[in-house]
């Protein structure tokens, strides 16, 4: 088997179907995820998103799971949070088969241990790529069987006990499915709930007909925005494709930051923990940590990405994680990112009070900042390098490299420059006391990026 360096993440398996993912291929990788777990499971759930080639591709993997003696599960349609909610509430392996917010074109799979566990690189991805490279030994004994499982009615039940609205007033809500997962649960989750659903794009539609189902490229909440407007709801709620991630709007269309809804979330988790610890990840807003002190909790910074938050949360007992890119991670849901839990926390908090959500979540946003900008290099170690030699020598300045380049500047401004994990892109982020400070940092670093 050829290098399979190129769609072998650090999360996930990623690729362009028919290019670099086919049937054949990825029924070898779920014969080696079947070997890797055997010892822990003795079946495999899978679900899949709505992309045309999901099916077929999440039958391959399937028949490569019961050729080396496992059963199969299979829930069918279902957003990434549902497959992790079937492997905890089963406590068995997963394995998820979506490219989230990529391109029609592009396919992949989430796989996870019993109870949601993550598999990455280091725990587990490494050794199934070494094995469909070097050919998948073949099984003597008896193969295992398939069965169909459907559990969106037990999540929709599942996250609602863990969030009460029953005393929340009525709330009218926007929801932007972007075509993709959201519009297979949304429904049935506001099921019940006092909330007046305004539903946008919830045809499943693999071929994003309306727009990227990436609610976080700006562009992509400007119908949801427009819509929020025009109805007056109380709030838009934008999903990405596989559901698993969800960006808030305000009543004005204004969106709030996923730095925001992490400290509102976790004061509520807080709440009902004193003292209990909470996961950011190192590009949220500096505002998280204090938040999380002033209530009484210990924040604990890591590195982006789900499986090390995932393993931080583990080894810490965290009760909640968020990410600037909109996951939130919670103790409860198996330590898994559920995008829909933590809409359910934002509406609860908008619903027990008077105020609008701009009011609700304007003490949680305490500075400026630049947003995700990338830039494509030829060389990412050398212009990361060039970022440090620049910023590293002067007064008051500290660095760390725990995920990328870190610099903490004096008077507040500090900014990450990162690799991406999918992508050949830098990312830069920058976190300034207002705006033109935000501007100018970020015109600085991106002259040395960019040459």
């Amino acid at each position: 088997m050829s290098d399979l360096s190129a769609i072998v993440k650090a999360y996930d398996i990623r690729g362009v179907v028919g290019e670099q993912l086919n049937a054949g291929l990825v029924r070898d990788f779920g014969a080696a995820f079947a070997l890797l777990i055997k010892p822990e499971s003795p079946a495999v759930v899978i679900g899949h998103d709505m992309r045309e080639s999901s099916p077929e591709l999440a039958r391959a993997f399937a028949e490569g799971v019961t050729s080396q003696g496992l059963d199969v599960v299979s829930i069918g349609l279902a957003s990434t949070d549902q497959l992790y909610f079937a492997s905890g509430s089963l406590n068995l392996a997963g394995a998820q088969f979506t490219a989230s917010h990529n391109p029609a074109r592009y396919n992949g799979i989430k796989m996870c241990r019993p109870g949601a566990a993550p598999v990455g690189q280091d725990s587990g991805l490494a050794e199934i790529r070494d094995t469909v490279e070097q050919g998948v030994p073949a099984f003597e004994g008896q193969p295992g069987t398939t069965t169909e499982r459907d559990v969106l009615a037990d999540y929709a039940a599942y996250l609602r006990g863990l969030v009460d609205l029953s005393g929340s007033r009525p709330l009218k809500i926007v929801v932007d499915a972007g075509n993709g997962m959201g519009g297979h649960t949304v429904p049935t989750v506001f099921e019940g709930l006092p909330i007046d659903l305004v539903p946008m794009y919830f045809e499943l539609d693999g071929s994003f007909p309306n727009h990227e189902a990436n609610p976080l490229d700006p562009k992509n909440l400007v119908d949801l925005q427009a819509k929020v407007r025009e109805v007056g709801a109380d709030a838009g709620l934008a999903f990405d494709g596989d559901a698993d991630r969800c960006f808030v709007v305000d009543e004005h269309g204004d969106p709030v930051s996923p730095s925001a809804i992490t400290a509102l979330v976790a004061t509520r988790e807080l709440a009902k923990e004193p003292g209990a610890t909470i996961i950011h990840n190192l590009i949220t807003s500096h505002a998280v940590p204090e938040i999380v002190t002033e209530h009484g909790g210990k924040p604990v910074r890591t590195r982006v990405g789900h499986s090390f938050i995932k393993e931080e949360m583990a080894r810490t007992g965290a009760i909640f994680g968020g990410e600037h890119s909109a996951h939130y991670y919670f103790r409860d849901f198996w330590r898994a990112d559920t995008g829909m839990l933590a809409a359910l926390h934002v509406l609860a908090a908008l619903g027990e009070q008077d105020r609008p959500l701009s009011e609700l979540t304007a003490k949680y946003k305490r500075y400026a900042a630049s947003g995700e900008v990338n830039s494509t290099v030829e060389d990412q170690v050398a212009r990361q390098s060039a970022v440090k030699d620049a910023f590293a020598a002067r007064t008051g300045v500290t660095t760390d490299e725990l995920d990328g380049l870190t610099v903490q500047l004096p008077g507040g401004s500090w900014f990450n420059l990162r690799p991406s994990n999918t992508e050949p892109l830098l990312r830069l982020n920058v976190e300034a006391p207002d705006d033109d400070a935000v501007r100018a940092l970020t015109d600085e670093v991106l002259a040395i990026v960019r040459g």
